[in-house]
């Protein structure tokens, strides 16, 4: 657990850099997600969630958090099965169930069957978070191959796709899917062209999406967060900007996954029953404006 003034500073951040995919447990210092500070009030009870990339990072922290509200989770990830056991001992300590379901989110059929899944299993679904991503940061443009650029758009686009298509036979009105788009989708960032690319579009998907799905009372949303310190970040960028991640907003520090988390929550709840077709910037002070 950190505290708010306890968590890094962007200074505090070394330079590292892990082998893709990193898992967590590698990280120095380990991202924040077991969500201590967090206070719960019942606000997903009796809901089904479905994350993906609910492994580790942002997919971690929002599975608990979830499960804190109340809500049983299923948690589609790819490769780390340790991170997964470890998540799902964490929602389960909730007095919640949890469902791991391994997978790649680029295949339309892998897609199809973890929502079929999650239904037979937990018994309905309520909520899908889309949350799984690939990035892989190059200096240079032309760097790009083909092979980056069709594994960063059917990992962050088409899988958004897919699992949106699957899932919402299973929606029904106060039903939500929510996004993870990034700050970078909004202002661009010079080593990660692609990436980028693939954020604006997860945030035009989420705009168009909530029209479509408006007269059927679901809600749609995205979560744009900043620099936020998760196994992407030493798995995918320079160890030169890993060292003193987050410098560069207001609070001069990388957020916590932790510290996202209560925003699904916020999407996921009643609270934001009038709220579709919204990116929620969550950046430490690096605004689309700025």
């Amino acid at each position: 657990m950190q505290s708010e003034e306890s968590r890094p500073t962007a200074q505090e951040i070394p330079a590292q850099q892990l082998p893709y995919p990193a898992s967590q447990e590698d990280m120095v210092p380990k991202p924040d997600t077991d969500l201590a500070n967090y206070r719960a009030a019942g606000k997903l009870k009796g809901k089904v969630a479905l994350v993906t990339g609910g492994d580790s990072g942002i997919g971690r922290a929002v599975a608990l958090a979830f499960a804190k509200e109340g809500a049983d989770v299923a948690i589609f990830y790819n490769e780390h099965d340790d991170d997964a056991q470890v998540t799902c001992g964490l929602v389960e300590a909730e007095g919640r169930k949890c469902l791991p379901l391994k997978g790649d989110v680029r295949e339309a059929a892998q897609c199809r069957h973890a929502v079929e899944q999650t239904v037979v299993q937990l018994g309905h679904l309520n909520i899908l978070v889309n949350n799984a991503a690939y990035q892989m940061a190059q200096e240079r443009f032309e760097d790009i191959s083909e092979e980056q650029f069709r594994r960063t758009f059917e990992t962050n686009i088409f899988g958004y796709f897919y699992m949106a298509q699957a899932a919402l036979p299973y929606l029904t009105a106060e039903d939500c899917i929510i996004n993870t788009g990034s700050i970078v989708g909004l202002v661009g960032n010079e080593l990660l062209v692609d990436y980028c690319a693939s954020k604006g579009a997860i945030h035009a998907f989420t705009k168009a999406l909530a029209l479509n799905l408006g007269e059927r009372k679901i809600r749609v949303n995205a979560v744009a967060p900043g620099p936020v310190w998760t196994p992407a970040i030493p798995a995918t960028m320079p160890a030169s900007e890993v060292e003193n991640f987050g410098h560069e907003v207001a609070l001069s520090r990388p957020g916590q996954p932790e510290e996202l988390a209560p925003v699904y929550v916020f999407l996921a709840s009643q609270d934001a029953s009038f709220v579709t077709g919204s990116i929620y910037e969550v950046t430490g002070g690096k605004t689309s404006s700025s």
